[in-house]
């Protein structure tokens, strides 16, 4: 068996300059300019949306995007519910209204009859994230002071 050798010049192997003359990295809308021909004499001018008439860059905001205001809309409330329990002592409740719901002692201490008489009681109404959060303080203070305190968050309508 005989084995040949090719020898292939660098002419036969590259080819020819295209006449779109683009690099296999660019987008096909990009111009490729060579550095002895002017950008407006390039064969591959860009769209006409990007240029004007003379084939400059257009400058010129595009008017097919048009801006607004974006639509907001409030967020699901929460409410954290504490409930009563037969071991929990009230100054307990009271001080957990105060420090983590910002409660005055008179609010305060409202909410703990509430909580006490009607077996539960809304300490406040926030976003999910920031309901879930403070429920999870309560209970974690609760169980640190060795109390069964319950509390957790119910969708508000």
């Amino acid at each position: 068996m005989m084995l040949q050798t090719l020898n292939f010049s660098r002419q036969s192997v590259v080819s020819q300059p295209t006449t779109t003359n683009m690099d296999w990295h660019l987008p096909a809308w990009l111009p490729t300019h060579s550095p002895k021909q002017p950008p407006s004499q390039s064969p591959n001018s860009l769209p006409a949306r990007l240029t004007d008439i003379e084939g400059a860059p257009n400058t010129d905001p595009v008017e097919d995007v048009l801006l607004a205001d974006p639509e907001l809309k409030k967020p699901q409330m929460y409410a954290v519910v504490m409930y009563n329990d037969d071991y929990t002592p009230m100054e307990f409740v009271v001080d957990v209204l105060q420090n983590h719901f910002k409660h005055t002692l008179d609010s305060a201490i409202s909410i703990m009859l509430a909580i006490h008489q009607q077996g539960k009681g809304i300490a406040g109404i926030y976003p999910k994230d920031i309901a879930e959060t403070k429920a999870q303080a309560v209970n974690r203070e609760a169980r640190q002071a060795g109390y069964p305190l319950l509390s957790q968050i119910e969708p508000q309508g």
